[in-house]
């Protein structure tokens, strides 16, 4: 595949990562969009003690962002070790993200987040596959 499609395939996948990662901020700070996350279950304003758990998830996708735009040759970060293992672990985290927002009991998580972490998914997939240049 051509180096192109897969940094464009890499770009949009890191700005799903990181619009995802403002979702979680926002939940952090206590905006009411509880029932697009943990399956519905707190419909609008998450409880302080799941709100928290809202900034590690944060933190870890604009680290993937910054993974898939450095394995796809968008920006340059790092030696590269260990790039194979982790573009394919990131794959497989949008992979499983996607099953588990598919079966969300959730309406609108399900209508939401299903197709954002199953884009980012197939992005990640494609970079995964041909990217590491």
């Amino acid at each position: 595949m051509s180096e192109p499609i897969v940094q464009s395939a890499a770009v949009i996948g890191a700005a799903i990562a990181i619009l995802i990662a403002i979702f979680h901020l926002l939940l952090l700070a206590g905006l009411p969009l509880g029932a697009y996350c943990w399956g519905g279950k707190y419909e609008r304003v998450l409880p302080p003690r799941v709100r928290w758990m809202s900034l590690p998830s944060a933190i870890v996708l604009a680290i993937i962002a910054l993974m898939i735009l450095a394995y796809a040759g968008v920006i340059q970060m790092g030696d590269g070790a260990g790039a194979v293992i982790m573009i394919w672990a990131i794959a497989v985290f949008f992979g499983l993200n996607t099953l588990g927002n598919l079966a969300s009991k959730s309406k609108r998580e399900k209508a939401v987040m299903t197709p954002a972490a199953g884009i980012a998914f197939l992005c990640s997939l494609i970079v995964a596959i041909w990217g590491g240049f």
